[in-house]
């Protein structure tokens, strides 16, 4: 069915308004529904992979509605107008792993993962190209698809997909990776177990696929189900879709990567409030960037870091403009003052620009941007680009528009985490897309 907003709002660069939505100065808003289920994180965790996806000039959406169902909806890019479709699944949204993941191959098709906490697979596709109609779930390879978390989507340049998941549980999990040929309509497996947490630990990772299809992953070890024993930061490349991997200086892993083999882009102990599963970015050079928190030594606030490669070397930027310490230590999905980032990064005449986009409860919870010029400058310049609090709110955006056009559209909802896997007794709030393009020179 065809729903009008119940908010639309548009508003252009440098007006100053102050609105009843949550949004403020150069930002163009557009609300997809009214009833997105908001008593935890589910909907926006910062891995799903994705919550919105444009294909030729069509953008997707999906989330849970106040009734746990698998929502769908498409518009085109430009329009305020969303086509909503509830579907016939569910996913145990109380859980705020059991996210859903989305995304559209090559040839119009859209893909959805939903519901998996070490549970079996759910995945369907759509019935034909564009449609919000899915048909019946299906298994992939039906190859370790019984204790699946973290299912996540990616699209190589050709429009194949692959899909990367957990096998196994936190602090004893492998991770797999299929691959979906678009010409046959099939998937098959490509890595039974790429990192190996060799009964003793696991990865919790991030992807980026760059402009000349190549796979890039980091990941931070963990030791056990306590989020105080994350440490280090890892990396490896393919370039051959997934089946070999490779350090930054060309050298190629023996698979299965252990804690042994990685190569380590930083090295980070446990118990320094170090996050798990952020976000990575690779540009246009090939040359990766992961957005993390951790917590110097010998320092007592956890700060914003950025990971990158350039000039044939790993650096680390402190961005350094926290003020408050919080700790990080048990199970479970916690509630955390700071959003987990996103980040983005553009060439900008000789200089690498950068965008991370973050949560922070010092600056209201609000949607948040911190811009970098020059990484070379390290100086970052700070903006909210909403007017009020987005909750526990982290940030996912379209990765297909940003690769192709440069906008940056984010999935943003008020949501509210409890501690563990608690549900907050809070009212349906709007779903909605939040457009933000940077001053390219």
């Amino acid at each position: 069915m065809l729903l009008n907003p119940k908010v639309k709002i548009t508003i252009y660069l440098f007006c100053v308004l102050f609105l009843t939505a949550p949004f403020a100065a150069f930002a163009q808003v557009s609300t997809i529904a009214d009833n997105g289920w908001a008593n935890n994180s589910v909907n926006t965790v910062i891995f799903r992979k994705n919550a919105l996806v444009t294909f030729k000039g069509t953008q997707y959406a999906a989330f849970y509605n106040a009734e746990q169902f698998v929502v769908l909806a498409k518009r085109t890019q430009t329009s305020s107008q969303w086509q909503v479709q509830q579907t016939a699944y569910k996913g145990d949204a109380a859980d705020a792993h059991k996210s859903i993941s989305i995304m559209v191959d090559g040839a119009g098709y859209l893909h959805i993962a939903w519901g998996h906490h070490n549970q079996p697979l759910n995945y369907a596709r759509s019935v034909s190209p564009g449609s919000l109609v899915l048909g019946a779930k299906l298994s992939m390879t039906g190859q370790n698809e019984d204790k699946v978390t973290y299912p996540e989507f990616y699209k190589l340049p050709g429009g194949d997909l692959l899909f990367f998941y957990r096998d196994g549980q936190s602090g004893n999990g492998n991770l797999i990776l299929n691959k979906y040929s678009v010409k046959t309509k099939k998937w098959m497996r490509v890595q039974d177990n790429l990192i190996d947490g060799e009964k003793a630990r696991n990865a919790y990772w991030q992807i980026a696929i760059d402009s000349k299809g190549t796979i890039h992953l980091s990941w931070v070890w963990r030791e056990s189900p306590d989020v105080a024993s994350n440490h280090d930061m890892s990396y490896a490349r393919s370039a051959d879709g997934g089946k070999t991997w490779a350090r930054t200086n060309g050298e190629k892993y023996s698979l299965p990567i252990t804690a042994a083999t990685a190569e380590y882009a930083a090295r980070i102990p446990q118990k320094s409030e170090l996050i798990n599963q952020t976000s990575m970015f690779a540009d246009d050079e090939g040359n990766p960037y992961i957005a993390t928190y951790w917590r110097d030594a010998n320092q007592t606030v956890p700060q914003y870091h950025l990971i990158y490669y350039a000039n044939g070397q790993w650096h680390t930027a402190n961005l350094g403009f926290r003020k408050t310490p919080f700790s990080l230590g048990g199970i479970g999905t916690k509630a955390i003052p700071v959003s987990r980032p996103q980040i983005v990064a553009w060439k900008q005449k000789d200089k690498i620009a950068a965008a991370l986009i973050f949560r922070d409860e010092e600056r209201g919870s609000k949607v948040s941007i911190a811009v970098s010029n020059d990484l070379n400058k390290a100086n970052w310049a700070l903006s909210d680009i909403s007017a009020g609090s987005v909750g526990s709110w982290e940030p996912s955006y379209d990765t297909e528009l940003w690769m192709n056009k440069r906008i940056l559209n984010l999935f943003v909802q008020n949501t509210t985490q409890i501690d563990g896997e608690g549900t907050a007794a809070v009212k349906p709030q709007p779903v909605q897309v939040m457009e933000w393009k940077p001053k390219l020179k």
